[in-house]
């Protein structure tokens, strides 16, 4: 059986981390490269960087960070924010960058998806999807959480791993910062519906919803507000998921 992963979050901004709700009342949270280091240090199997102004304001990832974050950690990273090209990846990858997350391009134009994926290989491209619940299942959200895309989540995750995506970032737009749990049912249809890892995202309030998460198939799970507000460190959430007959990595 293949070990789950525990993932902080770092959304970004300006160079800071910024938490909100459902992607709106943003707040500070620190500095990138700092948390990061406090996380890897404390056990974090990965860590994702998002810069999430880069699309609404027409710009690439700001690298910088990117750079500061890998100086400062061993731990693989997921990159995302601002990705249109084969070039902008290659910068992320080239800033420090294992593996890079892309959406609204890729909703926008899916050959994206197979462009990096015969550049950089599969595994290096992760498909970012931000899943806004309507009638009858979910539908894609696109530019941070401020347009609907129209494309239903599940005939989206399909078509993007047959081009080339590796790994499905899933988060929850309803869930986003409320502390209210994962949306089980939405990860339990995804994960059913690919044969990639899902990284479940939203909602996360403690080891729990964690634990419930990896049970309705994801493969890693993803925090943010549960480790910035300093509520649980990343090791004895892992040692509560081992405690709870998970597979965990050490």
């Amino acid at each position: 059986m293949l070990t789950s992963r525990v993932i902080p979050c770092l959304d970004v901004r300006d160079g800071r981390i910024v938490k909100g709700v459902k992607f709106q009342d943003l707040r500070d949270a620190g500095d990138p490269a700092e948390r990061a280091a406090r996380y890897a240090d404390g056990g974090a199997d990965e860590i994702v960087i998002l810069d999430i102004s880069a699309t609404p304001e027409g710009r690439a990832h700001a690298t910088d960070v990117v750079a500061a974050v890998r100086a400062r950690v061993a731990v693989p990273l997921t990159v995302g924010g601002g990705v249109r090209t084969t070039t902008d990846a290659r910068r992320l990858l080239a800033a420090g960058a294992d593996k890079v997350a892309v959406n609204t391009a890729a909703v926008k134009r899916p050959a994206l998806l197979a462009e990096m994926s015969e550049a950089f290989g599969c595994q290096c491209v992760v498909l970012a999807v931000d899943a806004a619940a309507v009638a009858g299942g979910w539908e894609v959200v696109i530019r941070s959480g401020r347009e609907r895309s129209g494309r239903d989540v599940l005939a989206w995750v399909r078509e993007a791993t047959a081009v080339g995506a590796g790994e499905i970032l899933l988060t929850s737009f309803d869930r986003d910062g409320t502390r209210e749990g994962y949306d089980l049912d939405l990860i339990r249809c995804v994960s059913n519906a690919v044969d990639v890892p899902v990284v479940a995202s939203g909602g996360a309030r403690g080891v729990r919803s964690l634990a419930d998460a990896l049970r309705a198939g994801a493969s890693a799970v993803l925090a943010a507000s549960l480790f910035h507000d300093d509520d649980v460190p990343v090791r004895a959430v892992k040692a509560a998921l081992l405690e709870a007959g998970l597979e965990i990595r050490p």
